[in-house]
């Protein structure tokens, strides 16, 4: 199986959003219609989808099931600070995208690839994991919490599974979100995806709940590892990474 790579650099959050809804349609499209892939055009047998990179200028979005109250700042605020808000049609609550962050869109099939949501959104989060791993941080998951996440609780619960790089140990303490992650799907086809914090300004959280908790805060490769990391690089690893768990060729 194979999918293309998209680097879009830096997109307004809506125009990406169109773009990302205009090749879910299509896709969800030819498997209504029952189309029979012919290799070598669109309907390739072996093409599962379309990857996008990107970073956004600075906006909020809340998912479908999101509560608005978790958007601390009303909208003259957000204008003054050049922030943008969205309610959009992702799973999960409230989160910020913005420069520093990258974002990864996947559109793909999941029938072609042969797994399930569930699957797919492990192995979403198990890319950022073996990311993040690469630059010495702990990170994993949190049972009933979606996302990647570093702290002390992913080394305690039994049932959450983690990767080690090696080298720096993250700090035990509070949890924290590097990577927050959202997805929706229709006949198996998906759209949204994760965003992970690499030289983010975490100071925009500050005006959220994010993902909907109180008690929780976010944090960053950066934060993390007192280094600022190359965002190709980043994409490099995520990309590689996908394509491993997936077991898809993820080609530019």
């Amino acid at each position: 199986m194979k999918a293309s790579c998209q680097d879009l650099g830096r997109m307004d959050y809506k125009a990406c959003w169109d773009l990302q809804q205009e090749l879910f349609d299509a896709r969800v499209a030819r498997k209504r219609a029952g189309s029979i892939p012919v290799p070598g055009t669109d309907g390739d047998p072996d093409d599962a989808g379309t990857v996008l990179l990107v970073e956004h200028p600075p906006v909020y979005t809340l998912g479908k099931s999101g509560h608005a109250e978790n958007l601390l700042v009303n909208q003259e605020a957000l204008e003054a600070m050049g922030a943008q808000f969205f309610h959009i049609d992702r799973g999960g609550d409230i989160t910020f995208h913005g420069p520093g962050q990258l974002v990864c869109y996947p559109i793909l099939d999941l029938e072609r690839l042969g797994i399930g949501l569930r699957a797919y959104i492990d192995a979403l989060e198990e890319s950022v994991i073996r990311t993040v791993a690469e630059y010495g941080i702990r990170a994993g998951r949190i049972a009933g919490a979606s996302g990647v996440w570093v702290g002390a609780e992913i080394a305690q619960e039994g049932d959450v599974r983690t990767a080690d790089g090696g080298g720096k140990c993250t700090p035990a303490g509070a949890p924290r979100k590097i990577c927050a992650i959202g997805v929706r799907s229709s006949r198996y086809i998906t759209m949204h995806g994760f965003a992970l914090n690499v030289t983010t300004d975490l100071e925009w959280f500050s005006r959220i709940n994010p993902c909907g908790f109180t008690d929780r805060g976010a944090t960053s490769i950066e934060r993390e590892t007192g280094a600022k990391v190359p965002m190709d690089d980043v994409k490099r690893l995520v990309v590689k990474f996908l394509s491993e768990i997936l077991n898809v060729r993820i080609y530019k």
